[in-house]
């Protein structure tokens, strides 16, 4: 049976662990506790630890949240039938009956719309004693009534202050006439491999229920966004827990819940939970500016494995390679060029390319930074002042330049388990390679070889070959030479697809 990540709004397969129907949340009849950051210890009952003042005390911060979406349709779904025509047997009665039922004519047409509803339920908490609320994006996705329902009963309207579809988050905001009870989030960073933790949440529409576990596992990647540094935990998250809080055992906040893998859509020991150290800023962010506002590098890179470790003389596999570099973004001016890879951004040392993304989007918006690259096995300092990743998203590539010139002649050659042949009129057809592309075409590759394990294609070009650029077959078979006079183990090829997309294939040299 496959796992599946289950999340409410797509139960079938990825659905948010919120989405039940809206179920009745009981009046607890409980007194809310004066407003403040909770602090709690855990007491010790013999060989077992209770968590009972620790649920007792974060409980009232802990909310249920109720979406409702309304949608508006016209007219009816009745089944589509034939035309039917004025000779046909009693087709003046279908049309007239139909017509009256809403389909065709103009007594269908003027039909008022009609009211879709659609409800769901979540968990969130209070964040700020003024009624902010933090959750899912999705818990609430494009919700037009959201209800906040303390575990007291007391129930309060929220207006969306902010969301990030990245991240999965949302603030909410609600109205009081008191200070309402609120946690703080405390530093995910700090949480080991084991260590205790309580999720409290709306499982199946429930309402407040408390489960315990240990950290599972931390940065946990599973595709979900380009940020995924998820925490694992054992603690049962369900359908409904979407949102809720994730605590250490001194009643902080170090995770928000927002997934799990199961076969059947229930808890099976898997959850995760977007880390605090990732939520806070963000969070800061939808408060100040109702939206996020991350640092944008300009820059696409990849992983580096141990082959190209090798191949760049890093040592041991680390950074982030940059395999091309926006027109218009901030790295390019910055000095920074296509094979550099990054190894330490504003202090922070780079362990792999996941790493890159999450520190720049955090980093504050036109900060001047410090980076430093491996170049050619040599380190630079490089200072780059960051933009705006939302405006970045919304800036055109520029076109490419037309080529000049004739065709190369069609000089061929082999290394590495490939062909190589120089660009003319008729392999850029044969291959559909876009006007003003630079390069040797591929035009075989050895099934056995570790090019091939690399899937590079027939129809690709490379375009460097060991950081220096290559024009023909006869460029490819001595640059090659070259890095073997040198003790490479590897070759670093820079590879690029018909429309001009590149990246970096570390290739073992035989």
């Amino acid at each position: 049976m496959a796992l599946i990540y289950s999340h409410a709004s797509r139960l079938a397969r990825i659905a948010t662990v919120a989405g039940m129907a809206l179920a009745t949340v009981p009046a607890f009849g409980q007194a809310t506790p004066a407003p403040g950051n909770v602090q709690a210890t855990p007491q010790a009952h013999g060989a077992t630890i209770s968590l009972a003042d620790l649920a007792e005390r974060v409980m009232p911060a802990v909310v249920n949240i109720a979406a409702v979406t309304t949608s508006e349709t016209r007219g009816r779904n009745l089944p589509q039938l034939p035309q039917l025509g004025p000779d046909t047997p009693f087709g003046d009665l279908f049309e007239e009956f139909f017509n009256r039922r809403g389909r065709g004519g103009e007594q269908g047409q003027n039909q008022p719309p009609q009211q879709r509803r659609s409800q769901s339920a979540g968990s969130g908490f209070v964040v700020d004693p003024s009624g902010l609320v933090v959750t899912n994006n999705h818990v609430i996705g494009d919700a037009n009534e959201i209800t906040v329902v303390f575990s007291d009963g007391l129930r309060l309207k929220a207006e969306v202050v902010g969301k990030d579809t990245k991240v999965d988050l949302a603030l909410l905001r609600v109205k009081h006439d008191k200070p309402l009870p609120f946690v703080k989030f405390g530093d995910s960073d700090k949480a080991r491999i084991g260590d205790p933790v309580m999720a409290i949440g709306n499982p199946f529409g429930l309402g407040g229920s408390v489960s315990s576990g240990i950290v599972s596992a931390r940065n946990r990647d599973i595709n979900q966004g380009p940020y995924d540094t998820y925490i694992q935990t054992d603690a049962a998250i369900n359908k409904g827990n979407s949102g809720g809080p994730l605590f250490n055992m001194a009643g902080e906040v170090i995770g928000i819940n927002t997934a799990i893998l199961s076969p059947t859509g229930g808890s099976v020991g898997i959850g995760f939970a977007v880390p605090s150290s990732l939520a806070t800023n963000i969070v800061d962010q939808l408060k100040e500016f109702g939206e996020t506002r991350r640092g944008w590098l300009g820059v696409r890179i990849q992983n580096v494995d141990d082959a190209a470790a090798e191949a760049l003389g890093l040592g041991t596999a680390r950074g982030a390679l940059i395999a091309g570099i926006d027109e218009k973004g901030p790295a390019k001016p910055a000095g920074l060029e296509v094979g550099d890879v990054i190894v330490k951004f504003d202090g922070k040392d780079v362990k792999d390319s996941r790493e890159l993304p999450r520190i720049v989007a955090g980093t504050q918006v036109g900060k001047d930074v410090p980076i430093q690259v491996m170049r050619k096995g040599k380190e630079l300092s490089k200072t780059v002042k960051l933009a705006r990743l939302e405006d970045g998203e919304k800036v055109q590539q520029a076109s490419a330049n037309k080529p000049a010139g004739e065709a190369a002649k069609p000089v061929t050659a082999s290394a590495l388990g490939l062909e190589f042949s120089a660009q003319n009129d008729d392999l850029r057809k044969r291959y559909s390679i876009k006007d003003g592309l630079k390069g040797v075409v591929i035009t075989k590759v050895d099934s056995n070889s570790n090019a091939a394990d690399k899937r590079i294609l027939v129809g690709e070009l490379v375009v460097e070959v060991g950081q220096e650029p290559v024009n023909s077959p006869d460029d490819v078979t001595k640059r090659l030479d070259a890095l073997k006079k040198e003790g490479k183990k590897s070759a670093l090829l820079l590879v690029s697809n018909a429309q001009g997309e590149v990246r970096f294939v570390a290739v073992t040299m035989n």
